[in-house]
């Protein structure tokens, strides 16, 4: 059965119009600290993707903007010079986020990559969800966090494994037959995610497990390539909510 983070992304894929900015992650460093105390700090840094606006389902633009015929929308091979058009829409995105509190900068390197360089610190009293941006339409998030009862968080981390590109999981069905941004990230995900906690680990899904840092924190790093099949995942258990 889907489990939350699923229900998520397949319901955010059912609201979003088709013409909204599906990213994805390239090369990048991301981690995530979370105290007993609910205190968490989360960091990304590294290539964000987009998949070019006119190759969405069903996106008019102008004549310059529309997919060559000699290429469908997620077809293997070198994808074709961006438009001017494109590349409006794509320096617009960066302005965008680069407005939204945590993104320290966003740069847009062009050919549809961006530089990202963010951090957000703060409590868990409420669930957190990254990148999520309403006047970029930005959506489907990389990682998620939803508090469970008085006492427990789990996390998810669906945009740092690659099941969709098998043709199932969450972020596969979420993500079925817009803009080939699968396709995207099945050839550039590169990355490591890292959680380190003081919290008590109920479960989690690295074979080789936690280790124990000279602080006497819990250490969990995830590596995300094109083979990656399983999103991380984990589930915490922290001082109750009063």
């Amino acid at each position: 059965m889907m489990g939350y983070c699923g229900r998520l992304l397949t319901t955010l894929a059912l609201l979003l119009p088709l013409s909204a900015c599906i990213l994805t992650p390239g090369k990048f460093t991301s981690t995530l600290d979370i105290g007993r105390d609910r205190s968490f700090t989360f960091t990304y840094v590294g290539e964000v993707i987009a998949p070019p606006p006119s190759s969405l389902p069903g996106k008019i633009g102008d004549d310059d903007a529309r997919p060559s015929p000699n290429r469908t929308a997620g077809a293997k091979g070198p994808a074709k010079s961006e438009s001017a058009s494109d590349r409006a829409r794509m320096v617009a995105l960066a302005d965008t986020l680069a407005k939204e509190h945590g993104y320290r900068s966003v740069k847009y390197l062009g050919n549809y990559h961006f530089a990202v360089d963010y951090a957000v610190s703060g409590r868990l009293t409420h669930g957190f969800v990254f990148p999520f941006n309403i006047d970029g339409e930005v959506v489907i998030p990389f990682l998620a966090i939803e508090l469970r009862g008085a006492d427990r968080v789990r996390v998810k981390a669906p945009g740092f494994a690659n099941d969709d590109s098998r043709g199932g999981g969450e972020m596969g069905a979420a993500l079925g037959g817009l803009g080939g941004a699968g396709d995207a990230k099945a050839s550039e995900l590169d990355g490591s995610f890292t959680l380190t906690t003081n919290a008590e680990i109920i479960s989690q899904n690295l074979e080789s497990g936690p280790t124990t840092l000279p602080n006497g924190r819990r250490q969990i790093i995830w590596r995300a390539t094109p083979e990656t099949k399983d999103a991380p995942t984990v589930a915490l258990k922290f001082d109750a909510l009063p």
